[in-house]
This record gives structure tokens, sequence and C-alpha cells, in this order.
């Protein structure tokens, strides 16, 4: 038991390190008069995030279960629990289950943040992140990993292809159309202003997705062993195919689109790392890459909405095709909570019950989101900042700091 706990407690660590990547990365991405605000919509999350779960996030997802939709407040701040193992992970006290799935409440909203940079106001952003906590992630996650209703109709998610990934893309999507598109949208290309600060938060986001996608074994196993390795040959296989592509498309690879590759890597495999075998997440980061980069730069500059860094197609259609993907290649002989072989192996039913858990997945978001934002505006009066702020900058307007004081020329 002990070697488990040790694992679950460093898992949890690395799943909470991916914030701030999650951060830097945001932050590279955007321009250098808004990358403070961009890094505290995930410092704030990482504050709101852990005090809501202690206090009945991990309650409403983990414990009894209310029509398959959500739990009770039988663990209401973190009461009467502790050093007894709970009832998802019999070789660890619910304390430490409690602290793991903890980040995960974390890291999610903070993704959303991605499609709403540069024009949402912070206030705004911090009821909307608050109450879609409540009203989305609390549900889902205990729909898929609290016996709700997607576990009762025997759809597997790994490590967060539902919960994490399409949920948070799906979100980023709706919450990017009702905020509107920024000033110059469609008028201007955007850059990113620290390309550096890009490779590092990607870099982060790699080290720390063995703690997400191993630790969910939820022990110091070989299956823990196993999603860690899918998950980095997943991760290797988009990265390549993301510098292919663009080779081939634009002669040239950039240390941007590598960066792209390897969260599409990382997010493609997630819902299946301990469920497919090691060769398949080759095909599937390989897969996601091709998908992402079609999406991009084709099906992308065709519509009219701002998702500014990319959110729903790096993590939502990148999710989407691993959820599928797991219906595909899954194994029982891998881990038997698959009920069913994959489509790959001659069985349907896995693959069809996947199918159905996405769409479940994205009424719930695109819902929940639609009621989130409601509230925010309700509270905060308005959900974005004027024009004259946009020009200024977030970091100033909103926030009074300068990330480049020295800094003398055009932005």
């Amino acid at each position: 038991m002990n070697g488990d706990i040790a694992w679950l407690l460093i898992s949890a660590a690395l799943v909470l390190f991916m914030t701030p990547g999650l951060a830097f990365f945001y932050g590279g991405l955007v321009k250098r008069k808004n990358v403070i605000s961009t890094m505290m919509a995930s410092v704030f999350i990482m504050g709101m995030a852990s005090i809501l779960w202690v206090l009945f996030g991990y309650s409403l997802s983990f414990s009894g279960d209310v029509g398959g939709i959500i739990g009770n407040f039988q663990w209401l701040g973190l009461n009467n629990f502790g050093a007894e193992p709970g009832p998802w992970l019999p070789n660890v006290p619910n304390l430490v289950f409690a602290i793991f799935q903890m980040m995960f409440a974390i890291i999610t909203p903070a993704v959303i943040c991605g499609a709403v940079v540069e024009r949402m106001r912070f206030t705004a952003l911090a009821v909307f992140v608050t109450v879609w906590s409540i009203v989305v992630y609390y549900p889902l996650a205990h729909m898929v990993w609290g016996g709700g209703l997607i576990s009762q109709l025997g759809a597997v998610d790994f490590a967060g292809g539902y919960v994490v990934e399409i949920n948070s893309g799906v979100s980023a999507l709706v919450a990017a159309i009702v905020v509107g598109t920024r000033k110059h949208h469609g008028k201007i290309t955007y850059h990113p202003h620290n390309i550096p600060y890009v490779f590092l938060g990607a870099a982060i986001l790699w080290f720390g997705w063995f703690g997400f996608n191993a630790g969910s074994a939820g022990g110091a196993n070989l299956l823990a062993a196993h999603a860690f390795m899918t998950t980095n040959t997943s991760c290797a296989a988009a990265l390549l195919t993301w510098m292919f592509i663009e080779k081939a498309h634009n002669n040239r690879p950039t240390l941007v689109g590598a960066s792209t590759g390897i969260v599409i890597g990382l997010v493609a495999i997630t819902p299946g790392a301990g469920f497919v075998p090691i060769w398949a997440s080759i095909i599937i980061g390989a897969c996601a890459s091709g998908i992402c980069y079609l999406f991009i730069t084709m099906v992308k500059p065709k519509l009219r909405h701002d998702d500014s860094l990319d959110v729903f197609i790096c993590h939502g259609l990148s999710g989407i095709w691993g959820c599928i993907a797991t219906g595909i290649f899954a194994l029982t002989s891998i881990n038997g909570v698959a009920k069913w072989n994959g489509l790959a192996f001659g069985e349907t039913s896995l693959f069809i019950r996947q199918i159905a858990a996405v769409g479940i997945t994205i009424v719930i978001s695109v819902a929940g989101t639609l009621v989130a934002l409601g509230a925010a505006k309700l509270v905060t009066g308005k959900l974005r900042v004027p024009v004259s702020t946009e020009d200024i900058g977030l970091d100033i307007a909103e926030h009074g700091e300068n990330a480049y004081p020295s800094y003398l020329g055009l932005d």
C-alpha cells in the first residue's frame, strides 16, 4: 500500500505542475501585453478549484449517487473519511484519491481559458469557471468515474478523455462564440510573442502528463507502466507527424507546431492510455496530428468564431478522436475495466458506447457552459473588456502589471 500511496501523491504533484505549464504554453502564444492576464487565469484557478474541491467538489463527484448525475454531500468538507480506502481505489486511503483527483479539477477549467484570452474580463472569468466547475465538471466526473450514467453505460475513460479533454474543448468553443471575437479578428494574423515560453509549457505538460495518465492506474503497478509508455509513444508520434506535415505543407517545421503536436498527442491517448496496446498509441497520436492540422489550417479559417488558442481543436477534437480510438483499439486483456474489446478486434459494443458517451459529454458541456456564462454575465454585468482595454492590453488594464517593463517597441 505504501508504494501505491507514494505513486499517487507524486502523480498528483505532477498533475498540479501541469497547470503552471499550461500557463506558460498559453502565455507564450498571446501578445506580450496580455501574457500576465493569461497566466493569472491559471493561477486563480489553482486556488479556487482547490478550495471548492475540499468544500464540496470531491463529495459531489465521488460520494453516493443521485440519479446517475451527481454525488451527495456525504464527504462535505472532506469529513467522515481519511485513512480507510474509498470505494474507487481499495489499495490507498480515500484522502489520497481525493488529492489526486483534485488536480484534474484544477487543470480542466484552466484549459478553457485559452479560448477567451485577450478580451474576457477577469472578474467574469472568475465567476464563470467557479460556476462551471459546479454545474459541469463535478457532474461529469461523477458520471464517468463516480459510478454515474456514463460508467453505467459501459463507456471507459482511463484518465480524462471525456471529463477533461472533450469537456474543456467543447466548453471553450461555446465560451469563444458567446464572448465574441477579438477586435482585429479576421483582419490581422496573430503571432506568439514568446515561442520559448510555448515550448517550455509544452515540455512541462509532457512531463506532468505521466502523472496524469500513469497515475490514473491507481497504484505503482504494471498498468501504470503501460500507461506511461502509451502516453510517451502517442506524444512522440503526434510530434513527429505534425513536423512532417508542416514540412510537406509549408516546407519548414516550426517549434510552435512541434509544441502543438506534443499537446495533441498527449490529449489523444488520455482516454485509452490504460486500455490500448502500445503499438496502437502510434496510430492514435499520428492520426490526432493529422486531424487537428487539417482543422486548424483548412476548416477553422472558414468559420467566424475566435477560439483564440485552438482549444476546441487541440483538446476537444483530439479528445473526441481519442475516445473513439479507445473504442477501436481497447483490449480487455490489458484492463478488465473495459467489458468488451475494441472494433479492431471484432467487437462493436464498446465502440458504440464510446460514441454515445461522446454525445452525452458534448450535450452536458454545451448546456452547462451556457448556464455558467449566463451566471457570470448576471453577476458581473459584462463578459468582455471594452475595446479601449483590448488596445491597452489586459495586463495593465486589469492587473496593473507589465510583463516586460523595459520593452519599448511595438506589440
